[in-house]
């Protein structure tokens, strides 16, 4: 049974995470984009699950795509051997921390900035295996607070186990104490001793 999806219009990543979803439940998708990043991502996507690929049109900014799933989705190798994964050494042992200093994601243009830091965390939703830890601190605790736009997928996170750590001292630099909306006031000791003891940090 095919299942259509019509991603036109959204944003990165949000194409690829629906497209994978419902490959998870069936054989053959059809994917509607407007966009040529949105088709390269999805065509990686298939590469990478070993799935059949076909696109057609692009003549008024719009492709149909058909993904065909013949076997399982791919796990993320999480914990691949040495061996499977060339001259990678395996994962650390310890958890998976990621921080967030800024309420930004790069250099540059703050309102591109904003929206990759929105789409990487909304991705975290996605991705395989989850992080253990996310530590907010100085701006980042933004991300955090009331009105932030990122704090739902943070509490979906805090939800499904991820355990958010926010600094307090940050908080009432910024004012922010009382508008702390997912997650717990940390300190520096908490955080310096999550940090020593991750077997990997993630730093967007």
């Amino acid at each position: 049974m095919e299942e259509t999806i019509d991603a036109r219009g959204l944003a990165c990543p949000g194409p690829v995470v629906l497209a994978k979803k419902a490959l998870e439940g069936s054989a053959r998708v059809k994917v509607l984009v407007d966009n040529e990043t949105a088709v390269e991502n999805l065509r990686r996507l298939a590469l990478r699950n070993a799935c059949g690929f076909a696109v057609e049109g692009g003549e008024g900014g719009c492709w149909e795509i058909v993904i065909t799933r013949e076997g399982p989705l791919a796990e993320a190798p999480a914990e691949a051997s040495p061996e499977t994964r060339g001259t990678k050494a395996p994962r650390a042992a310890g958890p998976t921390v990621i921080v967030f200093a800024h309420d930004r994601m790069g250099g540059g243009d703050d309102t591109l900035g904003d929206i990759l830091l929105r789409a990487f965390v909304h991705t975290l939703l996605e991705v395989k295996p989850r992080p253990d830890v996310v530590v907010c601190y100085n701006g980042g605790v933004r991300l955090a607070v009331e009105g932030a736009q990122t704090a739902a997928d943070l509490r979906a996170l805090a939800e499904g186990g991820t355990e958010i750590l926010v600094c307090g001292t940050c908080l009432n630099y910024y004012g922010l104490t009382e508008k702390l909306a997912v997650g717990r006031v940390s300190n520096m000791y908490e955080i310096a001793e999550t940090l020593t003891a991750a077997g990997r940090i993630v730093r967007p």
